[in-house]
This record gives C-alpha cells, structure tokens and sequence, in this order.
C-alpha cells in the first residue's frame, strides 16, 4: 500500500503547490514599498511579510484533515482542535516566530451545538498551550458540499518576531547535528493511509497486539505542540533550522530549510517507529520509504544546531517533558537519507 493508493499523490499535489506559488506570487507588487510587504517567496513554512521596523509578521492555515473522520466514527470531538491549533502553530514557530493569535474555521452539513462545543474546547486548550488568543473565525453549514456528513475544520494563525529571530534555513551549514524531538504519535498526517490500512483488519475500538490502547484512540491522540521549548531557544541558543514533520513529505521536509544552502541530511540514528506505524507498516506491507514520506514515524520536529548547542537543545526540551535525542547530521549531498537509503 502506498499514500498515492489511499488518494493522496505527493507528486501531484507538489506539482499543484508549485502552480499556486508561482501565480500566486505575482500579488507581491500589490504591497511594494508599505507595510506587509512579503520579504520570502511562498513555500516555507509560513508566509512572512514585514511589519515595520525589524519586525516580521508570521502567517499561516492548516487544517486536521481526515482525523475528522475518525472523530467522526469515534463520535469524538474535543481533541481535533487541539490538531488544529498544533498544525498552525508548530509550523510558525519554523520561521521563529511567536505564535500569537488564532482563527478556526468549522464546516458542518448541519447545525450541531455538541460537535462545535466539543471542537471549541480542545481549539481552547491548544491556543492556551500554544500561547495563542483565538480573536474569532467562521463556522460554515454547507450540506451539499459535505454531503458525507463529516465536517472540516480550519485554523489560521499569525505570530511575530524580530527579524534577528528568524530561522529560515539560510545559516545551516554541513556538520551541523539534527535534533529530533518525539511526537505524540500519528499527529495530523497519513490518517487516509493509516485508516485505508488498519480499519480493513480492525474496527476502532479493537486493541491489536503492539498498541496499548484501542486504534481510534491511538489515531485521535492529539498533536504534540512544541511552542514553549522552542520559543526557549530563539534567542537563547544558536538555531540554524527548525523542520515541522508533517505532511506532504514528512521528512522530505527538511529539503525545505537544507535546500538554501544546497545541503543534505543524513538520519542514521533515529529512534525505533512506535507501535501505531510498526503495525500500518506491517499490515499494510507498506515499505520504509513509504512510511518516512508520509508519516513522523515517532519524530514531530526537527531542530538543527551546530554541535556545541546538542546538549542545551536536548536539555530544554525534556525541561518541557518532550523527549529529544540526536537522530543525524547535515552533510552537503543534497536529499534526504535514512541510513544511507535517499527518501525520493
């Protein structure tokens, strides 16, 4: 099985993404010479645009995808937001921005007061985490678009920070170490493998061999979010880069902040895949590159140090009761290579 089998073909939504930056772009003149100004082309992890002085402006929107249906079918609701606000603000912190503020956007086919309830706690609970103010959104009936009855759900995100803050990739350099710090399991992407996969054997309440809890719950649990030990290092550690394991890629996102400089990683040393992949991998006879491309496979994000900041970097994120550990280093091949194997 394969993400493109699922639904999903990386190939051709890269294609797509590429489409939309390069007209999308041509709206940059329309704020030449004021304030929101955009000072980096599209395609990092969030759109920046200068705000004055040394300012910059962070802004990016995400959504939760199809966990949706599994909370759908799980007839549980108050985690998905939780997703929302982590898909938003662990790609602002990226740039090494300071996630301030939030919008949900919620689709429904029908009016229920139970699900947004639900939806607003956990999106509540995130922004908090987060460090974030949700100032507002839209919620949206629209039976004929969701004729399937599941729902949609929406974040937009904005944060801050000086231009001496930001981290975009452009200081890494080769011999640099990559820093993986653990996630809390599947997060937000490749649950249409996942689901395509495990719902063929298994229904959601059933606990497999290997999972410590049933399959709907290991798929709902929520994203980790990595604002506080990260915003801890902005400025008080030498950062070169910061990579959001997620979709899309999945570790084919470092080429994201390595590709400025024409650089490389080199993942030998990373930590065996928790339980939940071990099983669509093995149920689904899905192969290691497969499942490096679509999944975090148990390592949400990825910070990228010189070697004297390893240990601090380590320190502060178990201080913050996330696990980080040594997983690779930077080299000047381009691409991406788990134990010696490229990813493309």
């Amino acid at each position: 099985m394969t993400y493109a089998k699922a639904g999903i073909d990386d190939s051709k939504v890269a294609a797509a993404h590429k489409l939309l930056a390069r007209k999308l772009q041509t709206t940059f003149i329309a704020r030449k010479g004021k304030f929101g100004f955009p000072i980096f082309p599209i395609g990092h992890y969030a759109g920046l645009i200068d705000a004055g002085g040394d300012q910059v402006l962070s802004l990016h929107t995400d959504n939760v995808g199809t966990k949706m249906i599994v909370a759908q079918m799980m007839k549980k609701y108050d985690t998905v937001g939780i997703d929302c606000v982590a898909m938003c603000a662990n790609d602002l912190i990226c740039t090494g921005a300071e996630p301030v503020a939030f919008l949900d956007h919620i689709s429904l086919a029908q009016p229920n007061r139970d699900i947004v309830g639900e939806i607003a706690d956990g999106i509540s609970k995130g922004a908090i985490e987060a460090g974030m103010a949700v100032v507002g959104g839209e919620t949206a009936i629209t039976p004929e678009l969701l004729s399937n009855r599941v729902g949609d759900l929406i974040g937009m995100a904005i944060g801050i920070c000086s231009k001496d803050e930001l981290v975009l990739g452009d200081r890494v350099r080769s011999g640099d170490v990559l820093v993986g710090v653990a996630s809390s399991g599947i997060h937000s992407n490749g649950l249409s493998l996942a689901r395509k996969v495990l719902l063929k054997r298994h229904s959601l309440r059933d606990r497999p061999s290997g999972l410590e809890r049933s399959v709907g719950e290991e798929l709902l649990e929520p994203t980790r979010i990595y604002v506080k030990p990260v915003r801890e290092l902005v400025g008080r550690a030498e950062i070169h880069g910061l990579a959001h394991i997620t979709g899309g890629g999945a570790f084919l996102k470092l080429e994201r902040i390595l590709g400025l400089g024409g650089l490389g990683a080199d993942l030998d040393q990373l930590p065996e895949a928790p339980g939940i992949f071990q099983l669509i991998m093995k149920e689904g006879r899905v192969s290691d590159r497969e499942m490096y491309r679509t999944f975090n496979m148990g390592v949400g994000l990825v910070v990228v140090c010189p070697e004297p900041e390893v240990e601090r970097t380590i320190r502060v994120f178990k201080k913050h009761r996330q696990e980080a550990m040594r997983i690779g280093i930077v080299g000047k091949r381009r691409g991406v290579r788990i134990k010696g194997k490229s990813l493309k």
